[in-house]
């Protein structure tokens, strides 16, 4: 028997109040850059304050997977795969954002280090067990969460420095502050690299959200030239990942179709 709308319906009313209780109050504070952006711990891997535009993509995309559980393909994956991972991403995403934007940063880097694992769980999901067959599927399941696993890749980092690191406008930058971010900036280009091979066509959305990153990471860091230069050489290189990714996305229909026409004619 087909689905219904009314089939995992409370999970599915649990996912629409999570959203808007806990992902919907955290968009005044993360929807858009504010002035919380600029009276944070400055550290040395600090991005400027549009790289935080992502949430707003992010949690756009989200609202359109709320709403695509409603529907048979959305169900299968949001209620059937994601399951209650969903709600519980929303909650410590919530709990995240609050002590973060309170400048606790030791529990918000332990937060974030919970909302990644919880992101690349429903990842994992997502892309081992419910392969893209629709232009639903694509917008409202692969890309949010695509984009979601590569910004907590980089919320982790940013909150690291946060927490363990030296406040930019008291203390230069010394030797093994450099080696440090340095370090970071390799983690994230290679982690952008690592989405960009992850498939034949790769994860772009992911390998985005990276670059993104690194090019706001460049944009802001004036006060180390090192740190500077050494921001805009990963950028660079990050972009490459991007147009690898953008290319293998734009074979995956080619691919599909070859392999519809190697097909032999009779069995």
């Amino acid at each position: 028997m087909a689905d219904t709308w009314k089939d995992g319906i409370l999970l599915k009313i649990v996912n629409v109040l999570c959203y808007f209780l806990f992902l919907g109050s955290n968009i005044y504070t993360v929807a858009g850059p504010s002035s919380i952006y600029y009276y944070g711990k400055e550290t040395y891997v600090t991005p400027a304050p549009w790289a935080f535009l992502i949430w707003t993509a992010i949690h756009l995309l989200l609202l359109g997977t709320i709403i695509y559980q409603f529907f048979p393909n959305g169900k299968r994956v949001v209620v059937d795969g994601v399951s209650w991972r969903l709600p519980l991403l929303a909650v410590l995403n919530a709990i995240y954002v609050n002590l973060w934007s309170r400048h606790y940063f030791i529990p918000a880097f332990i937060l974030a280090l919970f909302v990644s694992s919880t992101v690349t769980h429903i990842y994992y999901i997502v892309k081992k067990y419910h392969a893209s067959e629709s232009w639903g599927d694509e917008l409202f399941i692969h890309l949010p969460f695509s984009l979601y696993h590569g910004w907590t890749t980089v919320l982790v980092v940013l909150t690291a420095f946060e927490a363990f690191g030296v406040n930019a406008h008291t203390h230069r930058a010394g030797i093994w502050t450099k080696v440090f971010v340095f370090l970071a900036l390799f983690f994230l280009e290679g982690t952008a690299a690592t989405y960009a091979f992850s498939t034949p066509e790769g994860d772009l959305p992911a390998s985005i959200a990276i670059a993104w990153s690194l090019w706001a990471i460049f944009a802001h860091q004036h006060s180390s030239s090192f740190i500077h230069w050494s921001s805009l050489v990963f950028a660079i290189l990050s972009v490459i990942w991007v147009a690898k990714g953008a290319y293998g996305l734009s074979q995956r229909g080619r691919i599909s179709l070859s392999d519809e026409e190697s097909r032999p004619l009779i069995h």
